[in-house]
């Protein structure tokens, strides 16, 4: 994940896209010395890291650290962290196994009522003993409390109860197969009830109080300390502690890395700095790790206005695209094309349908769809697109886009690039205002549900009045299918694991054939460390697990 900064989930309630991605001075230092941007220095305090403390550099903000309200990358991190949750993965793989739960749970015959076993042996760090009523306090407070990611188990969930201390009970409104994945995301962890309140906004931001294998010692905006949980009821921490130091500019990050001040350097660095630390690793004995990312980049198009209430238009735009050139100039080939929304790490569900379907490039098939739409040199097609100011890659993605159409469709295209700030552009998406625009996204929990129910779902509408309520609505494309939405339900009370591989298959060529959305591609995430520490690993579901990293 390149160059991101106070990124925020698009939430599955509006259109709350993690913004501030890519913010930096890439574009305006390319030729320059990689140690040239942003003209500053180290910004180290000089006391992180000491002893067998852990020191990590990042440029993403910290945010909220309440459970009910977090919603950007960095705070899900510390949370994860921070705190424990029902279920888990087995660290270096999607396997799915209890940790405060002590099995996987007891689902009823007609998929609505999840019993959960749960632990007796655990304290939070204020002393409190974990339960039941502890556990149903925390999801109550998540779902009434209204926070940005609320809607994860408002939309889904009745009631929670504990039927006894060591038995959480929770009654879902409909089927939901992926529902124990759920319980992995980072917020749904117990808090205690002595320090936290049920209340519609009722947020503590700044402190955190749970069960994890650390505890929150010292929360800024520039630094974050956590100590290690010496009464963690689990598997200790091979480290004393975490600090954190929150750099203003990939310049200022990458040179303090460079310069020894750093133990982990972990998101995020510009394309040309992440080349150059992979070039001098070997010299320097610096560790660099690469792992896939489940982030999806993809180009969402609104079919209530022109030209993309046209199938046809949409065809045309889908076999215009490069992905390949769109890589290798957006970021130096440090990302991935990409042909579904459901990413290529699960791999026994995606489906390239895009590259079958539309290929890279291919103008000779965007020429029979553009006529079909209607356009020729004496009517071309108008073609805008959008994205956040602050996305360097994304404008060079753009601008990659506009020269390589209007090169080989001449007069038949013109390409508009536009940009809006953030926040304001989000904010419009949901109303309709922009014809396409540049998305991401970052899904909640590790399953291939999360990269199908938010785009293609759709509560309120029709196919001839489009989404007025729901998911796509709140995605900018108003995509609405009858065929969808049943697929969508039919993947939630299928409990075959085959069968519902198949239903992920049917979304996605129906995907392809309707083009509400096309992907682009997808980006590599990248930590770079010295040979201080061991044992740094980014996980499948792409959480940094901290308490294992060893100095």
């Amino acid at each position: 994940m390149l160059m991101m900064v106070s990124l925020i989930r698009r939430s599955r309630r509006g259109f709350l896209i993690r913004f501030g991605q890519y913010a930096g001075l890439f574009a305006l230092c390319l030729t320059l010395a990689v140690s040239c941007r942003g003209g500053g220095g180290s910004q180290t305090v000089a006391d992180l890291g000491t002893g067998d403390r852990v020191s990590i550099g990042t440029t993403l903000s910290a945010g909220s650290l309440d459970p009910a309200d977090a919603y950007e990358t960095f705070p899900g991190i510390l949370l994860y962290n921070l705190g424990d949750r029902l279920y888990t993965y087995t660290p270096g793989t999607t396997d799915l196994v209890p940790q405060l739960a002590t099995a996987l749970p007891t689902i009823s015959a007609d998929g609505l009522t999840y019993s959960i076993p749960l632990r007796d042996d655990v304290t939070l760090h204020d002393g409190t003993p974990f339960d039941a009523e502890v556990m149903a306090f925390s999801l109550k407070r998540f779902i009434e409390n209204g926070g940005r990611p609320a809607d994860l188990l408002s939309s889904k969930v009745e009631e929670v109860s504990a039927a006894s201390p060591t038995e959480l009970v929770i009654q879902l409104k409909a089927p939901v197969a992926s529902f124990t994945s759920l319980l992995t995301f980072s917020g749904l962890t117990p808090i205690s009830p002595q320090e936290y309140e049920i209340g519609p906004g009722n947020f503590k931001p700044s402190v955190f109080i749970g069960s994890g294998p650390y505890k929150l010692s010292e929360y800024s905006s520039s630094v974050i300390r956590l100590d290690a949980n010496e009464d963690y009821w689990g598997e200790k921490p091979a480290n004393d502690g975490i600090d954190i130091q929150i750099f203003t500019s990939a310049a200022n990050l990458y040179n303090s890395f460079v310069s020894g001040s750093l133990d982990v350097a972990y998101q995020t660095l510009d394309p040309d700095q992440i080349s150059k630390l992979e070039a001098d690793a070997a010299s320097n004995n610096w560790t660099v790790i690469e792992a896939g990312a489940t982030v999806v980049d993809y180009l969402a198009l609104n079919q209530k206005i022109a030209p993309f209430d046209n199938l046809n238009a949409r065809k045309a735009v889908a076999a215009m695209m490069d992905r390949p050139l769109i890589v290798s100039r957006a970021f130096k080939d440090q990302a991935d094309p990409l042909y579904s929304l459901i990413p290529a790490s699960f791999s026994e569900v995606y489906e390239p349908v895009f590259k079958a379907s539309y290929g890279d490039g291919n103008y000779d098939e965007a020429k029979k769809y553009l006529t079909a739409a209607g356009f020729s040199e004496s009517k071309p097609m108008a073609f805008e697109i959008w994205y956040p100011s602050s996305s360097t890659p994304r404008s060079i993605a753009a601008q990659t886009i506009k020269q390589s159409i209007e090169q080989k469709l001449p007069g038949l295209v013109t390409v508009t690039v536009n940009t809006a700030e953030s926040a304001t552009l989000w904010g419009n998406v949901a109303d309709g205002v922009y014809p396409s625009v540049l998305s991401n996204w970052y899904a909640d929990y590790f399953d291939p549900e999360n990269f199908v129910q938010p785009f293609l779902s759709c509560e309120t509408g029709s196919e001839a009045t489009l989404c007025e309520s729901g998911e796509s609505q709140s995605g900018g494309s108003f995509y609405y299918s009858d065929k969808a939405n049943e697929l969508i339900a039919q993947q939630n009370a299928e409990s075959d694991p085959a069968k519902r591989n198949e239903i992920f298959k049917q979304l996605q060529e129906l995907m392809a054939e309707d083009v509400p959305y096309i992907p682009l591609w997808q980006t590599k995430d990248y930590v770079f460390t010295t040979a201080n520490v061991s044992a740094v690993a980014i996980q499948p579901n792409q959480q940094l697990l901290m308490w294992q990293i060893e100095k």
